[in-house]
């Protein structure tokens, strides 16, 4: 796959579908911070890499319908708030998440009738993690399903992974979203839940983030499946699985 345009993009806060809110994506960025070990006996920087960090900011139109981006923004919430930009929506496309503070909601008139607001969320405890989406953005299920696998391409790893979870709906109990893996998408290695890949059961609006064990073997192919008493329930999953150690 070559070359992309950012056209058909999607970003989810806390739950929430907003992509037909946001007027674009300014920065999606982190990574360790850059520490100064520079000795006295050197004639160029020297740095180590400090701790992780992450950020997503964004533009939003003004929007005060219900469950939209208006009402959910302004409300400055003051816990961890969970965000996934999904760079388009096919199954396996590049993703951004982070756990973050949402310290902004700055409102900007402009000369030509605009109102648009700039958010800023800030990394909390984890950083910004890239991954990839196992929903093709927003997936409708009726009843339990088994969706369709993402290869990720190199075997297994053995560093475990951490998944992303939006509930956008649930009409009926509760449905449960978890992860299953496969050597070989189901061939002669049959699927088989990950540990510690399901999330808690949803009975409605949420979003969530678990973590497997960092020293697990997770296999090639991943997928999601539901389970539950529900008779609509709509989601979006996005997974990290970890090509290396990480630490949190």
């Amino acid at each position: 796959m070559g070359k992309q345009s950012g056209l058909g993009d999607n970003l989810y806060i806390a739950g929430y579908e907003l992509s037909g809110d946001i007027g674009s994506i300014g920065n999606v960025g982190g990574g360790p911070a850059a520490l100064d070990m520079t000795g006295i006996n050197k004639a160029a920087m020297e740095r180590v890499g400090g701790l992780r960090d992450g950020r997503l900011q964004y533009v939003a139109y003004f929007n005060p319908d219900t469950d939209r981006a208006h009402p959910r923004l302004s409300a400055l919430p003051t816990g961890d708030v969970a965000c996934s930009y999904f760079r388009g929506t096919v199954l396996g496309g590049a993703s951004a998440n982070i756990v973050a503070k949402q310290i902004n909601y700055d409102g900007t008139r402009g000369d030509s009738g605009e109102f648009t607001f700039a958010v800023e969320a800030q990394a909390n405890g984890f950083g910004v993690e890239w991954g990839r989406s196992l929903t093709a953005g927003p997936r409708t299920d009726t009843t339990g399903t088994s969706g369709s696998s993402v290869d990720f391409g190199t075997g297994s790893t053995s560093f475990g992974l951490q998944a992303y979870l939006h509930v956008f709906a649930v009409t009926g109990t509760s449905v449960t979203v978890k992860l299953q893996q496969s050597s070989d998408d189901g061939g002669a290695d049959a699927w088989a839940d990950v540990t510690g890949g399901a999330f808690t059961a949803a009975t409605g609006v949420t979003s969530q983030r678990i973590a497997t064990s960092g020293s697990q073997t997770v296999e090639r192919y991943l997928r999601i499946v539901t389970t539950g008493t529900f008779s609509n329930a709509v989601f979006a999953v996005s997974v990290v699985r970890n090509d290396t150690e990480v630490q949190f």
